[in-house]
């Protein structure tokens, strides 16, 4: 008799253990970065910035911002892009490669700056962290919302390039 309630009581054990350890890898696995999640949300006006729209449960996303100074033509920041491929983060460089407050695109005028910047960790295999690249983040303006942030990758993450254009899109890019 004793043998047997041993035997129960490893049993149990074993299966809450089971349990136990079963919980803690799942949610080690969902506390890992599986979004744009590890790039901090900026409420109100930030220097510059941008988000693509709710990025909640979408296949497609990005967002970023940081500080400018046009004077200087200097620009730092952080921005994400997660798309089916994986989710890579990215680190502004600190040259602005061009700005400009009379910008025409999609028949409005608006605001333009053009950045370049270092992918610094990845989840796609094929876009490795130290990849260069580029972006052209435009604010429209007078009361439309035809903003867009477009990204230009070199061939290993050319399928990275993604336009995102819209009324979803809002975009923080700076007048002179």
């Amino acid at each position: 008799m004793r043998g047997t309630r041993t035997t129960a009581r490893s049993g149990l054990a074993l299966a809450a253990l089971t349990a136990l350890l079963a919980t803690l890898g799942m949610t080690g696995s969902a506390s890992g970065a599986t979004s744009c999640s590890e790039i901090r949300t900026v409420y109100g006006i930030p220097p510059w910035g941008f988000h693509t729209g709710p990025y909640t449960g979408q296949r497609y996303f990005a967002k970023g911002h940081g500080n400018i100074n046009l004077a200087a033509n200097t620009v730092s920041g952080v921005m994400c892009q997660q798309d089916p491929a994986g989710v890579i983060i990215m680190s502004v460089r600190h040259h602005l490669v061009y700005h400009s407050h009379y910008a025409m695109m999609w028949g409005y005028p608006g605001n333009i700056i053009k950045i370049t910047f270092r992918v610094t960790s990845s989840s796609d295999p094929n876009c490795a962290a130290g990849t260069m690249g580029r972006a052209i983040l435009y604010a429209s303006y007078n009361g439309v919302r035809s903003d867009s942030v477009q990204f230009f990758f070199p061939a290993a993450c050319k399928d990275r390039d993604h336009l995102y254009h819209g009324t979803q899109v809002n975009n923080q890019v700076p007048p002179l």
